[in-house]
């Protein structure tokens, strides 16, 4: 196996605001040996974010959020798409302090216990963001209504479900964002040792 390098030559930052986009030249190693061609990048910059799916053992209840979302323009008719709370990591916080501000923010849910699932990227082609996804432990009787910070433009409705119908949500087509597609198969098949984890069953 051939080592694993690689040589930014020059860097730019293309545009800066809330995202940034930077342009890269640079070169990497080959499998077979060698480096490649100098090629260009563009890197969408943003800050990695935190997911939760939030989840009552004792109801057996997903609290799912919905929103309008602009990278969904293209599909105006579902613009508005049903997701898991999630929210960037700002200076300072670590990603656990991020998934507890985003439950009560988002769904105003207290998360009693909390557990790493895993971390990924979402479309590492062309962006940096890295995402922590959590399972939180909330009672979902409390979660319904309108949530969001209204400085940030947030307008998001949450709602609740049976596991079994967030399953069925998923095998029809119901969710569209990455972070709650793999939360809701996660949960498929953990679901029963979870709920034995948590209620002591």
């Amino acid at each position: 196996m051939s080592r694993k390098d690689f040589e930014v030559l020059s860097r730019e930052t293309v545009y800066s605001g809330f995202f940034s986009l930077e342009k890269y030249a640079l070169r990497h190693t080959l499998y077979q040996g060698g480096w490649s061609q100098t090629v260009s990048r563009e890197l969408f910059r943003r800050n990695n974010c935190v997911a939760v799916l939030l989840y009552d053992p004792e109801r057996d209840e997903v609290v799912l959020t919905e929103q309008f979302r602009v990278g969904a323009l293209q599909h105006p008719q579902r613009a508005w798409l049903l997701e898991i709370v999630a929210g960037a990591i700002e200076d300072g916080e670590t990603a656990e302090q991020v998934a507890y501000r985003e439950s009560l923010e988002e769904a105003g849910c207290e998360i009693g216990e909390l557990l790493e699932i895993m971390q990924f990227y979402t479309t590492p082609g062309g962006s940096s963001e890295r995402i922590t996804l959590y399972c939180g432990r909330v009672d979902s009787s409390r979660a319904s209504g309108v949530h969001g910070l209204q400085e940030e433009g947030e307008d998001i409705l949450v709602s609740t479900v049976k596991a079994e119908q967030a399953f069925k949500l998923l095998a029809d087509g119901g969710f569209e964002s990455g972070p709650a597609i793999i939360a809701i198969q996660w949960l498929y098949m953990h679901r029963q040792r979870l709920r034995e984890q948590w209620l002591g069953a």
